[in-house]
């Protein structure tokens, strides 16, 4: 009866009169803290993502099948709000100017990231603070940028930029104030903001470069440009296949800056995608439109994403 009684005691545990667990109970308790200890600590993200992100999206979805009337009951109208935005003649041409604005920037800010990686590539302690300083537009807010460029922008010859065109003889630019010139202009200010983000990413990606690639390279007699292309390119395809998927997504769901610095004109000439449905939603009140308008563009960006990951495992497997 004594070993009987005895055995589910483990007498290394067990002190001070208390009886010990089972060791395959021990061990069953340690893996289920090791499973929930991370959980408590990510517990707070993910309720603020759940309160400010994903219930806001789900009624954003549940708002897009419905004639949103304010105070006297919503209307079921299924499909129809995504009809009227996908026939939209107004949102077709956003559509253009969104994709338009979207691979200038996406181009324009990995090929400047790319220099700024290229020329601050290196260990001098001296270039921590030049990189600090180049990073500095990703850190500040969109609104203010907007806002310095909207200044710098300033049409007439007392102008920044067209002070410094007339140091070359070019005559002032209307830059924001004409439908010809106001696009490219925004897309400037995003390839600006998006470049030194590219660049940190473009960084830590030759970091991981074998230098020996390098120096059996310039034995061979290659030239910087050769070493370039076939040795630094093909070593960062992953990196740049991650900066494609993020900057085209970010170019996709522009807005602060194109609203602070032209608010969609002029003439209807800067109108992208999210400029339309904030004007239908806040301005018109048809809040089943603009939510169908940015329940599609959440779609187009999920399908992007997916292609770009479906295309960089098939070139990882072959």
């Amino acid at each position: 009866m004594t070993t009987l009684a005895t055995q589910d005691v483990d007498p290394a545990a067990s002190g001070g009169g208390a009886v010990g667990l089972h060791p395959v109970r021990r061990r069953h308790r340690r893996r289920l803290t090791g499973t929930l200890t991370p959980w408590l600590f990510l517990a707070p993200a993910l309720l603020i993502f759940l309160l400010f992100k994903y219930i806001p999206m789900a009624e954003g979805i549940r708002l897009s099948l419905f004639n949103v009337r304010p105070f006297l009951g919503d209307l079921w109208v299924g499909l129809d709000n995504y009809i009227a935005v996908l026939t939209d003649e107004r949102f077709q041409s956003a559509l253009g100017r969104t994709l338009i604005l979207a691979f200038g920037q996406t181009v324009g800010s990995m090929v400047l990231g790319f220099a700024l990686a290229l020329l601050l590539e290196g260990s001098a302690r001296s270039l921590w603070f030049v990189r600090s300083a180049v990073f500095l537009p990703v850190v500040a807010a969109t609104a203010v940028v907007g806002e310095i460029w909207r200044l710098l922008y300033f049409p007439a010859d007392e102008g920044f930029l067209n002070s410094v065109l007339a140091w070359f003889g070019i005559g002032a630019q209307p830059f924001l104030d004409s439908p010809d010139t106001a696009l490219w202009s925004v897309m400037g200010v995003g390839i600006w903001k998006g470049a030194p983000y590219d660049m940190v990413i473009i960084l830590a990606g030759l970091a991981g470069i074998d230098r020996q690639l390098y120096e059996s390279s310039a034995i061979d007699g290659a030239t910087t440009l050769q070493r370039l292309r076939h040795v630094t390119l093909p070593a960062l395809r992953p990196v740049i296949t991650i900066l494609l998927t993020l900057a085209a997504i970010r170019g996709l769901r522009v807005f602060t800056e194109v609203y602070v610095l032209t608010g969609g004109g002029p003439a209807g000439s800067t109108d992208v995608w999210m400029t339309r449905v904030f004007s239908l939603g806040f301005e018109r009140n048809e809040l089943g439109v603009a939510s169908a308008g940015s329940v599609i563009l959440f779609l187009v960006t999920l399908l992007l994403t997916l292609l770009v990951q479906y295309y960089r495992r098939r070139k990882e497997a072959v």
